[in-house]
């Protein structure tokens, strides 16, 4: 398994489009607080802890100690969650949260592994009419995502575990890039 998860880093390490994907979204991000936008995350079970978990690193801290920026992942309203998955649908969760707290020149970040998550596609259907630059983190083939976002970075694997390994060094990446840029440390 460690062999397994090496050689996906070892691809995205020999992958210049992908590591200037990383790039372009990290400048992404640090357009959008810059502008005073918010950063939004989104993804299902390990994807939705991938997404608390960056949002956490830029609300919160990364390296050092800094103003929080406003970043936050969609899903830990359970409230608001569960109730809109009952009384609409499972699909339109992430994208009312969206309509009711996105707004132009703010960002959204997309995590699935297969890209084809019906809820998540939803959300990205609604950042889109907002204004709302997004940012696609998926499995090798992109999924539905493909085509649908600002910015896709697929990991080069099929293997979800794998997959996951790998989103999170890339949010790490983009986290401590934006955190540098903007406080200057």
């Amino acid at each position: 398994m460690i062999s397994a998860s090496i050689r996906v880093k070892e691809k995205m390490l020999s992958d210049p489009d992908l590591l200037k994907k990383i790039e372009q979204a990290s400048a992404t991000l640090i357009q959008t607080f810059r502008k005073g936008g918010r950063v939004f995350f989104c993804g299902n079970g390990g994807s939705a802890a991938d997404a608390q978990h960056l949002a956490a690193e830029l609300s919160g801290r990364f390296y050092f100690d800094r103003n929080p920026l406003p970043a936050e992942a969609l899903h830990v309203n359970t409230s608001f969650l569960t109730a809109v998955a009952n009384d609409y649908s499972w699909e339109e969760a992430f994208a009312r949260y969206m309509k009711a707290h996105g707004k132009k020149g703010d960002a959204l970040v997309a995590i699935s592994t297969s890209g084809n998550s019906a809820n998540i596609i939803r959300a990205i259907e609604v950042a889109k009419e907002l204004g709302i630059r997004i940012i696609g983190l998926t499995g090798s083939t992109g999924g539905m995502m493909k085509g649908r976002v600002d910015l896709l970075l697929p990991v080069p694997s099929d293997d979800t575990p794998r997959i996951q390994e790998a989103q999170i060094l890339i949010g790490h990446i983009i986290c401590q890039q934006v955190e540098s840029e903007l406080f200057g440390k």
